[in-house]
């Protein structure tokens, strides 16, 4: 929600250009509210402080190794004793809306699907993985809605704050926003060496070994429960380059998925494993870095497109910022500036289902017929030839 443009590394907060806005005097912030994913198991989720002591860190300079925070998202059982996890903290929350130009106590986060701490359940042999990258000046809770409809169906997504380009907050109570200027500038390789330690940590995890810098507690069975050999990734706008770079450079993902990425610093090498780009700004007409990408895919490609959808009308922008554009009075006009003209139900609608469709063909080798051409339940869903 709220998160910044574009992926190169000089994003701008999307509120910017817009006035401050200011909610009506209340006995409280609005708590916004989530969609619930669809799939037939619960979700559990657990957050993890991870440290690479290999890697001296790119922007806290020396001395200091890259710390992350990091999620685990994955199906649950007995979740009831478990308390729902928020969307978000309350202080990264408070620095999010202060930099897209709302009050700070606008509205308060919603509660997700996951429950913190639950048991993981097995559906039946080890759990398919899926890895997130946020955009530019981003979090890793952008796609929630996403990353738990993967949960409900039987995977466990692993999603990560790339520190210094995200707003999180740190177990000892450090809270970090996006630091600008080309001195602390992340490009997407920074983010693709995030994302091959987190490759390592989710094996650690299978193994039984906890990666948490504080070793708080893992939830019951999550060791042997991760399938190491059905790995996927998918990533928005930055997030999505680095999709697509870590996919080049580590065979361990099997399978990519690319929200609006724009594939800057041009990506020329060949990845001979399915990719799926869901474009929306960044299109193979418009972006000569997304169309050089398109013509390296060696393996199944599609590449598919929502009417009226802007660059962050396939993450959780569309669940919450039209309830947001009530409590500080929007016009009509100022929130299609932020959702774009896609109904923000059937955007909804559109990214829990196509990016499950992918991985269930891709790592479950389950074949269903939404990927095989426009259809009717979603005629806003161009196939790009």
């Amino acid at each position: 929600m709220l998160g910044a443009a574009l992926a190169v590394g000089a994003a701008v907060p999307l509120g910017a250009a817009l006035p401050a806005w200011a909610a009506p005097a209340t006995a409280g912030p609005t708590q916004l509210t989530l969609p619930g994913p669809t799939g037939p198991y619960p979700v559990g989720t657990v957050a993890l402080h991870l440290v690479d002591a290999s890697r001296p860190d790119p922007v806290a300079g020396p001395g200091r190794h890259r710390e992350l925070m990091a999620s685990v998202w994955y199906p649950a059982h007995d979740t009831r004793r478990y308390p729902q996890a928020p969307w978000m903290l309350a202080r990264p929350l408070q620095e999010l809306l202060a930099s897209a130009g709302f009050e700070r106590d606008a509205v308060a986060a919603p509660l997700t699907a996951g429950h913190e701490g639950a048991p993981v359940r097995r559906t039946g042999g080890r759990l398919p993985v899926v890895v997130y990258s946020h955009g530019a000046h981003s979090h890793r809770a952008d796609h929630t809605v996403m990353v738990q409809e993967l949960a409900s169906h039987g995977y466990v997504v692993v999603t990560v704050d790339h520190t210094y380009d995200a707003i999180g907050e740190f177990p000892d109570g450090r809270v970090v926003v996006p630091l600008r200027g080309p001195k602390y500038a992340l490009g997407p390789a920074d983010f693709a060496t995030d994302i091959r330690f987190i490759l390592d940590c989710i094996e650690d995890l299978d193994a039984g070994r906890n990666p948490d810098a504080g070793q708080r507690r893992l939830p019951a069975g999550l060791r042997g429960a991760l399938d190491l050999h059905r790995i996927g990734m998918f990533g928005w706008s930055k997030g999505g380059t680095a999709t697509a770079r870590v996919m080049i450079d580590d065979r361990r993902v099997r399978a990519g998925l690319s929200l609006d990425g724009p594939m800057l610093p041009t990506i020329t090498a060949d990845l001979d494993r399915p990719f799926m780009m869901m474009t929306a700004q960044f299109t193979r007409a418009a972006e000569p870095a997304v169309a050089e990408f398109w013509s390296h895919l060696r393996g199944w490609r599609l590449n598919v497109q929502a009417a009226g959808a802007i660059h962050s009308s396939y993450g959780d922008n569309q669940a919450l910022i039209p309830q947001l554009a009530k409590v500080v009075e929007m016009t009509d006009e100022q929130l299609r500036d932020w959702i774009g003209t896609l109904d923000p139900a059937r955007a909804v609608r559109i990214q829990q289902a196509y990016p499950l469709a992918f991985f269930d063909l891709h790592l479950r080798h389950r074949r269903g017929h939404l990927l095989d051409g426009p259809a009717a339940a979603f005629p806003e869903v161009a196939f790009l030839p």
